[in-house]
C-alpha cells in the first residue's frame, strides 16, 4: 500500500514537472518568434530610413498587399515594432517567474523530502519487527534444544 501511494505521489509529481517544463518550453517558444518578428521590423525600418518619403513601397496587412508610401509605412512598422519588444519584455518576465516558481517548487520538494521523517520511521519500525522476530526464532530455537537436552 505505501508503495502505491509513493508510486501515484510520484506520478503526479512527474507531472507537475512535465507540467512547469512544457511552459518554459512554450514560452521560449513564443519569445523567440517576437524576437524574429522583431527583427524583420527593425530590417525593415533599416532599409526603409534612408530612402524618399514619398518612394513607393508595399506593405502586407491582413494578407493583402497595399501599395504605401515609406512616409506612410515607417510610423505604423515603428508602432509594430514598439509593440513587439513591449511584449517580448512581458514573455521574459514570464518566463523568469515561470523558471524561479520552478525552482522555488524543486526547494521545497528537497525540503520536504529532508524533512519528511515517516520513511526512516517505517524502517526504523521494519529493524525492530526483524528483531523481534529474531529474538522470538533464537528464544523458540534455545527452548527447543534445552528440551532436547532434557
Amino acid at each position: 500500500m505505501a508503495q502505491q501511494i509513493t508510486a501515484k505521489k510520484q506520478q503526479e509529481l512527474q507531472q507537475q514537472y512535465s507540467t512547469y517544463k512544457n511552459n518554459l518550453q512554450q514560452l521560449a517558444q513564443k519569445i523567440g518568434d517576437v524576437e524574429q518578428e522583431a527583427e524583420e521590423h527593425k530590417l525593415v525600418l533599416d532599409t526603409l530610413d534612408p530612402l524618399p518619403e514619398d518612394r513607393k513601397c508595399f506593405r502586407m496587412i491582413n494578407g493583402v498587399l497595399v501599395e504605401r508610401t515609406v512616409k506612410d509605412v515607417i510610423p505604423a512598422l515603428k508602432t509594430n515594432s514598439d509593440g513587439l519588444k513591449k511584449v517580448l519584455e512581458e514573455l521574459v518576465k514570464q518566463y523568469k517567474k515561470q523558471q524561479d516558481d520552478m525552482e522555488k517548487w524543486k526547494v521545497g520538494l528537497i525540503i520536504v523530502h529532508a524533512d519528511d521523517r515517516l520513511p526512516m520511521q517505517d524502517y526504523k519500525h521494519q529493524l525492530t519487527q526483524q528483531n523481534d522476530r529474531k529474538r522470538t526464532i533464537s528464544r523458540s530455537f534455545s527452548n527447543d534444544s534445552r528440551a532436547n537436552e532434557a
